[in-house]
């Protein structure tokens, strides 16, 4: 199979045009319309409209009782995991809860200046919606990432929404890492119909003050639409790798991350960017020699083909630019020195410096998230984190003589803006 190799030092205009689409939040008429079909359906029928979609979508016939997953679910579920896989969840969840915590801490703090005490502080929302991608495929990794910082956050009801498999079941790892970071409910619904739950409720599902979590195109769809009525975090769509390179890396290392990234299915993008043009051709080589020999090679093959790239630019400023104009999701930084190069991307969802960072690392086992903005919109957005799960309350106090010290500024302020009594009631303080 062959990847194109565009050696030229003009990046392709199409695909920084559709990034730009893409960053402002436009959608496809045609889905936005048979996703806004969706929400109104669930909207007007609640329950009924899930138990018709989760048919017609995810082609599991199940009654109304069924949507919620039980205590006696979850323990069936531990019985098919094994120790491995408990064991690896818990060390994921472990790494990321440890650095959320450390950025909750931090985030709450006291700052006193001339008779003004300034006590910034966070409150936990009072629940979050965590989207969870599934049907016949399992990502648990996406519940560590969802689940534990609104957990670290303080957040009191955590609801999961995941595709059930065809059998009708959740995968058993989903569910027992739901259990493990402390999911308080669990939903066997996905898609569309299930952001539309989460926001405006059924008989079954109460609504969230918010949602999270990435998906395919019709859910991303559905965050977006339901924006309005419920807060939502960052756009996470397909996801997507762009890596940068010059002539150290190893052309293998890199072929290998393009083949990891492709296998999540066929609408991302797997791209390298370098000023190496040998490097070019052997990451060529290397992915035409790995990809038919690779498992789940169809898919791989399929997304390189239709969304795979190697640029090849004059010079590491052009990539760098490039590489802020695309704003990919997930950035690999191969080159002499990665910090330094790093120091100058503003815009990406995460930035992974040199050759023992491989995204497919950071997915699982780093402590960073892994929800991060796709699309372009890491122009904009930062990765899921506790901050996604809080919000910042300042508790203010201040002296006779703080007061005094503002006392003419907000006079003279007050009055330029026609606001007379603004300064009066400072003043009446100073009234003997």
């Amino acid at each position: 199979m062959k990847v194109k190799i565009r050696r030229t030092s003009v990046p392709p205009k199409s695909l920084l045009e559709e990034r730009r689409v893409r960053g402002r939040g436009a959608l496809p008429p045609d889905l936005e319309t048979q996703v806004r079909k969706i929400i109104e359906a669930v909207k007007k029928r609640g329950d009924s409209a899930l138990i018709e979609f989760t048919e017609r979508f995810d082609g599991v016939s199940m009654e109304v009782s069924r949507l919620k997953v039980t205590e006696e679910d979850v323990e069936r579920a531990y019985e098919l995991v094994s120790g491995e896989q408990v064991s690896a969840i818990e060390l994921s969840k472990s790494r990321v809860k440890l650095l959320e915590r450390n950025l909750l801490e931090r985030l709450n703090f006291e700052v006193k200046y001339e008779g003004v005490e300034v006590y910034s502080r966070t409150r936990p929302l009072r629940s979050v919606g965590c989207y969870v991608p599934g049907g016949e495929a399992s990502y648990p990794s996406t519940v560590v990432m969802t689940v534990t910082p609104a957990k670290v956050a303080g957040v009191p009801r955590v609801v999961i929404c995941t595709p059930p498999k065809r059998g009708g079941d959740v995968e058993p790892i989903t569910l027992v890492a739901a259990d493990i970071c402390g999911a308080d409910e669990v939903y066997r619904v996905g898609g569309a119909q299930a952001v539309a739950a989460l926001t405006y409720g059924t008989a079954s599902i109460k609504p969230v003050e918010k949602v999270v979590g990435p998906g395919n195109r019709y859910v991303l769809a559905a965050k977006l639409l339901v924006s309005t009525d419920v807060a939502t975090d960052l756009p996470a769509g397909p996801s997507e790798v762009l890596i940068l390179a010059d002539e150290s890396a190893d052309p293998r290392l890199v072929a290998l991350d393009m083949v990891a990234q492709a296998e999540h299915g066929v609408w991302g993008y797997s791209i390298l960017v370098t000023v190496s043009a040998n490097l070019a051709d052997e990451v060529q080589n290397e992915l035409a020699r790995i990809v038919p020999s690779s498992p789940r090679a169809r898919i791989v093959e399929e997304a390189l083909s239709r969304n795979g790239l190697i640029l090849v630019l004059r010079s590491l400023e052009e990539c760098v630019s490039f590489v802020n104009e695309f704003a990919p999701e997930h950035l690999e930084i191969m080159v002499d020195n990665p910090l330094e190069v790093a120091e100058k991307i503003n815009a990406a969802g995460l930035v992974l410096l040199g050759g023992y960072t491989p995204a497919s690392a950071s997915d699982y086992c780093l402590g960073v998230n892994h929800v991060l903005p796709t699309g372009g919109f890491g122009r904009t957005y930062s990765g899921l984190s506790v901050l996604d799960f809080v919000k910042r309350l300042n508790i203010v106090k201040c002296s006779r003589e703080g007061l005094s010290k503002v006392r003419e500024a907000v006079k003279v302020l007050a009055e330029a803006e026609g606001l007379p009594n603004h300064a009066l009631s400072v003043e009446a303080r100073f009234k003997d």
